[in-house]
C-alpha cells in the first residue's frame, strides 16, 4: 500500500514534488482588440498614445477596484470607466451612457453632461498620477494619492477601465505596483476566478 502511494506521487510529474503547476491568471493590461485604430498599444500593453480609447481586458468585477494612471506628455486624454459599447474612435468620451471620464480639463463627463469638476488648482500636469476607485455606483477621483472629492456616477452594467488619447497625450496604466497606497478597502483589479 505504502509503494502505492509513493508510486502514485511520484508519478505527477514534476520530479515527485507532489505540486501541480497551476495556469498563471492573465495579467491586466490595455486590451488591443477594445481600442481605437489610430491608437498605439506599447509597454506590454501598459502605454497608450496615438488617437482614440483604449479598454482594459478586464471588467471591474469586485465592490471596490481601484487602478491609476501617469500621465507621461499632455495633450487631450481622459480616464474613468466604460461599457464596450463605447465608441473608441470618438474623443473625448464622455458624450454618451457608455463612459464616465476625467477630461484633461478637470471635468468629469457622463451621457454629455459634466457630473464633476476637480478642484480649482488641481489639474492634473505631466508626471502626474490620477488614481480612480470605482465601486459599482461612485467613481472618485485622486491626484497624487491625495482624494480630490469629487465623486461622479449614473454609468450602467459591466464597465472596465479606459482611456483616451489625442493631441500628442501619452499616458501609462498600473493595474497593480502602484505609485500610491490605494484608499481602505480598495485594491488592484481581479480576472474572476473560473472553475471548470
Amino acid at each position: 500500500m505504502a509503494s502505492m502511494f509513493t508510486c502514485c506521487l511520484g508519478c505527477c510529474g514534476d520530479g515527485g514534488s507532489g505540486h501541480i503547476p497551476l495556469k498563471e491568471m492573465p495579467t491586466v493590461q490595455l486590451d488591443t482588440h477594445h481600442m481605437g485604430t489610430d491608437v498605439v498599444i506599447v509597454k506590454s500593453g501598459r502605454r497608450i498614445c496615438g488617437t482614440g480609447g483604449c479598454l482594459a481586458n478586464a471588467p471591474l468585477h469586485q465592490n471596490k477596484s481601484y487602478f491609476e494612471f501617469k500621465i507621461q506628455s499632455t495633450g487631450v486624454w481622459g480616464v474613468g470607466v466604460a461599457t464596450q459599447k463605447v465608441n473608441l474612435n470618438q474623443v473625448p468620451l464622455g458624450r454618451d451612457t457608455n463612459s464616465l471620464v476625467l477630461r484633461h480639463d478637470g471635468s468629469v463627463y457622463h451621457n454629455n453632461e459634466e457630473k464633476s469638476r476637480l478642484p480649482a488648482n488641481s489639474l492634473p500636469q505631466e508626471g502626474d498620477i490620477v488614481g480612480i476607485t470605482y465601486d459599482h455606483v461612485e467613481l472618485s477621483l485622486y491626484l497624487n494619492g491625495k482624494n480630490m472629492h469629487c465623486p461622479a456616477s449614473g454609468i450602467r452594467g459591466t464597465v472596465y477601465p479606459v482611456v483616451y488619447v489625442d493631441d500628442s497625450a501619452i499616458l501609462d496604466c498600473q493595474f497593480s505596483d502602484f505609485y500610491h497606497t490605494p484608499p481602505q478597502g480598495f485594491e488592484k483589479i481581479l480576472f474572476e476566478q473560473q472553475i471548470f
